[in-house]
């Protein structure tokens, strides 16, 4: 795995005579950065704080299994390392891809071993989500007695993916993607680091912006694209002292162009706004090259999917009842699932709302009832709604007359339900279009019921 797995203090080949901080100059630069303190570490400052299980096991002072969750390049790998060298105990990784029962049995037999003469072992899992139950099984015995200290790595959600009972044996601690701010941090340390470029490079504000943009919160992803980007520059450059990185060497390097988004610019809101307008006019190829290009600049996933959300009850409400399902859907697979693989519950949900029946009658509808609400049209609630669970309710004619439309073999009857001055308003105006074609008959109906009381009076 070209030292991913080697703890701080190790050579790339693992043996135990390496110089503490050493690693090969051959390793990928990714490598060569990983934190070799607490201090170092870019991010997660929400489990990082003072008196935090986290810290105390990175200090030393902890002895509690971990199952660290969160995309990729967020740290975990560097943590367990960490972890490894303040216990001062051996290290020992697996991965789920490759290992089976017989070697997690192994490595708890030599930490069994060693245990005896006083030595800790921390056992590391990468992708422990794709572990079976079996291969997870094996690992209770061991964690439950502390003949290792496991700490595991995945990227799923552990509660859907990690047995109950190693579940309950671990602290569960989720990692987030990092935040831009802290992948420019990790790309400068590099670039002036003597492990890394140890400034034979400088990067344009330009290089810097798309490095950040393409790493989508993973730091791993940009020192490699980082490192690309020089190796490409140093070739162009031999003999400068320093060479200049710009965004024509990263767009070659990583084979990716930069697209014109900025977040906080006048792009985002334009890219955004197309985006809207285009499901609304029922333009879905329009629709999906405008998510592809926040998508691939790196814009907030939840933010398209707040605007997916707001958009199916704003342009499409009961036009399509299931559109607004779905968009909370792909809110719910960006929570849960994250980066990269959310983009397709974020294209599904946008190919929905662009190809379905459109109405703004939601929109409409509450406009109009809040408009009146403002004009001060909020009369008293009429006697027979008002709550009567309470003493002498009934004395003050609360609930008296209430009519209980189950009680009805239809299940609607006529009442008054608005305050005198409201009776026979029409907030929500069905359109003929998708599902509202249906409604507006239902609807005509049913206020021909409700509202027969009042022609009487």
């Amino acid at each position: 795995m070209d030292g991913l797995f080697d703890p701080p203090g190790d050579a790339a080949d693992g043996s135990a005579t390496a110089q503490p901080g050493v690693v090969s100059p051959s390793a990928p630069l990714a490598v060569r950065m990983r934190p070799q303190s607490l201090d170092e570490i870019v991010g997660q400052q929400h489990l990082l704080g003072p008196g935090s299980p986290l810290r105390r096991l990175i200090s030393g002072s902890g002895a509690a299994s971990v199952l660290l969750y969160g995309p990729p390049g967020t740290g975990k790998t560097t943590m367990a390392s960490l972890i490894s060298r303040a216990t001062g105990g051996r290290f020992e990784a697996l991965s789920a891809l490759s290992a089976g029962v017989k070697e997690v049995r192994g490595v708890i037999d030599i930490a069994r071993r060693r245990l005896i003469d006083g030595q800790q072992t921390v056992l590391f899992i990468d992708e422990v989500h794709r572990f079976s139950k079996t291969q997870q099984d094996a690992l209770l015995d061991a964690v439950e007695n502390r003949i290792v200290l496991l700490v595991a790595a995945t990227t799923e959600n552990p509660s859907f993916s990690v047995v109950a009972p190693l579940l309950s044996r671990s602290l569960v601690l989720q990692l987030r993607s990092l935040s831009d701010d802290d992948v420019r941090e990790v790309l400068a340390r590099a670039v002036a680091d003597a492990r890394g470029l140890d400034g034979r490079f400088e990067l344009t504000d330009a290089a810097y912006d798309h490095l950040v943009a393409v790493s989508g919160g993973d730091a791993r992803r940009a020192l490699t694209a980082l490192e690309a980007s020089a190796d490409g520059a140093e070739l162009s450059t031999e003999g400068d002292a320093t060479a200049v990185i710009d965004l024509p060497d990263v767009e070659a390097a990583i084979d990716r162009a930069a697209v014109r988004y900025d977040r906080d610019g006048d792009q985002h809101y334009d890219v955004t706004s197309a985006f809207i307008k285009s499901i609304r006019g029922s333009d879905v190829d329009a629709a999906l090259h405008y998510l592809a290009r926040m998508i691939a600049a790196g814009e907030d996933p939840r933010f398209i999917a707040r605007r997916l959300m707001i958009h199916a009850s704003e342009d499409i409400g009961m036009a399509d009842p299931t559109a607004l399902q779905t968009a909370v859907a792909a809110a719910q697979v960006v929570a849960l699932v994250g980066m990269p693989e959310a983009k397709l519950a974020l294209s599904q949900a946008t190919i929905h709302l662009a190809t379905a029946p459109k109405s703004g009658a939601v929109v409409s509808a509450i406009g109009a009832a809040l408009a009146d609400v403002e004009a001060g049209k909020a009369g008293a609630v009429p006697a027979h709604l008002r709550d009567s669970h309470y003493p002498g309710a009934t004395k003050m004619g609360s609930g008296v007359g209430y009519r209980y439309p189950h009680d009805d073999p239809d299940g609607v009857l006529a009442q008054q339900y608005p305050p005198d001055d409201l009776v026979g308003i029409d907030y929500y105006r069905p359109t003929d279009h998708g599902f509202e074609r249906e409604l507006g008959p239902r609807l005509v109906k049913l206020r021909s019921i409700i509202r027969r009381v009042s022609k009487r009076r």
